[in-house]
């Protein structure tokens, strides 16, 4: 049952799960030139490919371990990189590909608001001395 919740969340971020043997494992690794998991594969073993978002799929992981208290991750391949198990927590607390989409949105534009503020600064002061010399003609 645990199993299958694991499977349809991580099929939400792109992601599927698979219970593999550790030799089978070992020889699709070296067939797809993978690092070396051979300090990994003992014990009961289980992979995870795919997904759409290695943050979200490393954050669904780091959840479903936390709730569920009896499950680890062993070791993470990223590309061409190994990542320890401490390395997947550190990409699972990174923001969300929609919240750093609109950080760099928000750095980008800042530079145009800031620029807008300045070129509006100019004429916004001159109505200012205007309208006080306004007010002063009329105090007389």
């Amino acid at each position: 049952e645990e199993t299958t919740e694991l499977r349809d969340t991580l099929s939400k971020q792109g992601a599927e799960f698979h219970v593999v043997k550790n030799s089978v494992l070992d020889v699709a690794a070296k067939d797809r030139e993978l690092p070396d998991l051979g300090d990994w594969l003992a014990g009961p073993t289980a992979i995870v490919v795919g997904g759409n978002d290695p943050s979200g799929v490393a954050r669904v992981l780091k959840q479903f371990c936390k709730t569920k208290k009896k499950n680890e991750v062993k070791v993470g391949i990223l590309g061409d990189k190994t990542l320890t198990q401490d390395d997947v927590n550190v990409l699972a607390d990174l923001p969300t590909i929609e919240v750093l989409k609109a950080q760099l949105l928000g750095l980008l534009t800042t530079p145009a608001t800031q620029m807008v503020s300045v070129l509006n600064a100019v004429p916004t002061s001159v109505v200012n001395v205007l309208q006080a010399r306004v007010d002063q003609e009329g105090e007389n």
